[in-house]
């Protein structure tokens, strides 16, 4: 459900799982007293508008057929439910009435009455994922970067990010100034936020060399944070994170193709990596077979397949072709969502099926202040009804001067950020 220019709703902060909410009362649904229907019905609209917020006699009146048009937007009622989706997929000046248990993450469900039907349902599970996480250099106090957005981190079921700091600098600088070092004590900072796994698959986890790679393997190990992404070899590297949520078991599996941070070897440590274009390639069949058959052994260990690359080319909202072949490659393996970063700017969305593919979801902390886009980003909220994605939204936000610490924009900016995702989305994630 690609929309965020409101705020996520308030719940308590999680111990292991956020508390369930009661169910949403669906679009129209009529109250205890009146004959319920069969199959509660909702209003969809397409993913690139804003979120519709109907009052419960609004919502009635559209589920009922009493207006053909909703605020110069055709309402689409009597067709298959397949073909109703399609529509509203297809273009933005269309809602339809479909089945609530018909909804799918390619549109986005109104609220009524500030209830989600989709978010709020009884039983579901949110995955938020932030993009890159780099919390050295000029960010003085990774803590308070990270504070403004803590608190929908935490109420999160499951929360992930990428790290593109390590935890130590028992090592000489790799990158030179490019070389972000950090300490064991951002651990606290990084638990205390919110995050459940984060993935060392990029360019940053070998800043310091080998062994400041293994301490921070080690220190996050040692912690309830789970990293993936980087190992002491390749079995290691490939090795997914899963946690269970609910009952559901959440695998990650993440993969660098920018270079820089050693490729894990049969022996030697590194992050699991696929050589390909615009840094590393030409893409190089067997790297990417590897990646695809990490990705089925996660399937049969995990309900749920989440990917993480990092890809792609810096400052630009445009994915390159070949993120989009791979992508779709890795959906055809078993992702059931891939979510990629490092180009420091939010990219495009497509839809392999019915599974968004979300090139990047731009910086979350990380001290370039040097353009505008650098300061933006989306994270990304997925709602999951048991293993079935049903609704994603991106919540816009920027990061403030001199912290870096990103904090929810609404309006004018909020809709700016989510135009460059829609500009170079395709399929129904495109900005007709």
């Amino acid at each position: 459900m690609l929309a965020g220019c409101t705020d996520s709703p308030a719940g308590e902060d999680r111990a292991g799982s956020r508390s369930t909410a009661p169910d949403a009362t669906p679009t129209g649904t009529p109250s205890a007293s009146e004959s319920a229907p069969a199959k509660p019905m909702i209003v969809v609209g397409h993913a690139t508008r804003p979120q519709l917020d109907l009052t419960r006699a609004q919502a009635r009146r559209l589920i009922s057929g009493q207006t053909a048009r909703w605020r110069g937007l055709r309402v689409v009622r009597d067709l298959p439910t397949r073909r109703a989706l399609d529509a509203v997929e297809r273009d933005p000046g269309t809602l339809a009435v479909v089945p609530l248990e018909a909804v799918r993450p390619t549109v986005v469900a109104a609220r009524v009455a500030g209830a989600d039907p989709v978010r709020d349902r009884r039983g579901a599970l949110q995955l938020v994922v932030v993009g890159d996480v780099m919390l050295s250099r000029a960010v003085q106090d990774p803590a308070a970067a990270l504070a403004p957005m803590s608190g929908m981190l935490r109420r999160a079921d499951l929360t992930v990010g990428n790290l593109e700091s390590t935890l130590s600098t028992r090592g000489q600088p790799t990158q030179g100034g490019d070389s972000f070092g950090g300490s064991p004590q951002l651990l606290g900072p990084l638990r205390g936020a919110g995050f459940d796994a984060l993935s060392l698959a990029n360019n940053h986890a070998g800043d310091h060399g080998e062994q400041a790679l293994l301490d921070s393997l080690a220190t996050l190990r040692d912690s309830p944070v789970v990293p993936f992404g980087a190992g002491e070899n390749t079995a290691a590297a490939a090795r997914p994170a899963v946690i269970e949520r609910g009952g559901l078991r959440f695998g990650f599996v993440g993969f660098n193709a920018i270079g820089e941070t050693p490729m894990a070897g049969r022996d030697t440590p590194g992050a699991f990596s696929l050589r390909m274009p615009p840094r590393t390639g030409p893409l190089v069949q067997s790297d990417l077979d590897r990646v695809l058959r990490a990705v089925r052994r996660t399937a049969q260990r995990a309900d749920v397949v989440v990917v993480l690359p990092h890809w792609g080319t810096q400052y630009t909202h445009l994915p390159e072709p070949i993120q989009r072949r791979v992508g779709r490659d890795l959906v055809r393996a078993g992702a059931d969502l891939v979510v990629g970063g490092h180009p420091h700017w939010v990219q495009g969305v497509d839809a392999v099926g019915d599974v968004p593919v979300l090139h990047s979801l731009g910086n979350f902390v990380f001290d370039m202040d040097f353009m505008e886009q650098t300061m933006e980003g989306v994270v990304l909220e997925a709602t999951f009804w048991g293993e079935e994605l049903r609704a994603v939204r991106l919540l816009p936000y920027r990061m403030d001067d001199g912290s870096f610490a990103p904090r929810r924009v609404a309006g004018a900016t909020a809709a700016g950020i989510l135009d460059d995702v829609w500009s170079t989305s395709t399929g129904p994630y495109a900005a007709r």
